[in-house]
């Protein structure tokens, strides 16, 4: 698989760690319910088609991207750095 790092160019998969969904980026606040807090740690889909992924390029820039992909073809639709997605 091969992920198009918006600062280095395409790169073999190797260079970057997987960090989870996407869905990280919208953290609950902090005075939120004690529900809102489990349901954000705990509680994960395991999709079978796209996603929206973090992915942090250790090897390269040190650059945190939100990278859609299809888990079952494995095809890259877009990597975006994360600071700019909107969450």
């Amino acid at each position: 698989m091969r992920i198009t790092c918006p600062n280095c160019g395409e790169r073999d998969r190797r260079e970057f760690y997987y960090q989870g969904d996407a869905l990280a980026l919208g953290r609950p606040a902090d005075d939120a319910g004690l529900d809102d807090w489990d349901d954000y740690l705990h509680n994960r889909d395991n999709p079978a088609g796209d996603t929206r992924d973090l992915w942090f390029h250790e090897a390269g820039c040190g650059a945190w991207l939100v990278v859609e992909r299809n888990t079952v073809t494995h095809a890259v639709h877009a990597a975006t750095l994360a600071e700019k997605v909107k969450r």
